[in-house]
């Protein structure tokens, strides 16, 4: 992860200012772009999902939590 943060800040320090802010606002058009696709019952469908998924990943984390607690609990 450090790696990548090294890449992109090196990245950063390369680029303009106004030209990141060009992308940036460049990519947000795009996302309002693909937004016209898709129905706005997909991205209601797409929130739910993800919310389901990130609270599976809670349910794991915690569940890998609870077994490491168990072993360093044992006398």
């Amino acid at each position: 992860m450090t790696e990548f943060r090294d890449r992109h800040e090196g990245f950063r320090s390369q680029v303009p200012p106004e030209v990141r802010e060009h992308m940036s606002a460049a990519r947000a058009e795009m996302r309002k772009g693909v937004e016209t696709f898709f129905p706005a019952d997909f991205f209601e469908h797409r929130d739910t999902a993800r919310r389901e998924m990130l609270l599976a990943w809670r349910g794991v984390i915690d569940a890998a939590i609870s077994r490491i607690d168990a072993r360093t609990s044992r006398p």
